[in-house]
C-alpha cells in the first residue's frame, strides 16, 4: 500500500470553500480503480489548514498521477494555497 499525508495550507479567503474547491478532484480520485482512501480533516490549531490522507494499491501511482482530475487539480488549486503543500 502506498500512504500519503498532505498539509494544505489554505488562503483565509478560500479556507471555508475549500471541500468544494476540491470536490472534482476528490470524487475524481476516489472513484480511481487503486484508491483505498482519500479523506480530507481540517486542522482545528489552524482553520486555514487542511489534511489529506491518501491511500492507494501498490500499482495505482502512476495511474493517479496521469488521471485528468489530478492534472486539473495541479493546474487549479495553486491559487487557493499559501504555499506548495507539504508532503
Amino acid at each position: 500500500m502506498i500512504f500519503i499525508c498532505v498539509r494544505w495550507k489554505v488562503k483565509p479567503e478560500y479556507a471555508d470553500q475549500w471541500p468544494e474547491l476540491t470536490r472534482t478532484y476528490t470524487e475524481g480520485t476516489r472513484a480511481e480503480p487503486g484508491n483505498l482512501f482519500f479523506e480530507w480533516a481540517r486542522s482545528v490549531e489552524d482553520p486555514n489548514e487542511y489534511i489529506l490522507i491518501e491511500g492507494f494499491a501498490d500499482d495505482a501511482a502512476e495511474a493517479h498521477v496521469n488521471a485528468p482530475h489530478f492534472k486539473k487539480g495541479q493546474e487549479e488549486l495553486p491559487q487557493y494555497v499559501q504555499e506548495t503543500p507539504k508532503v
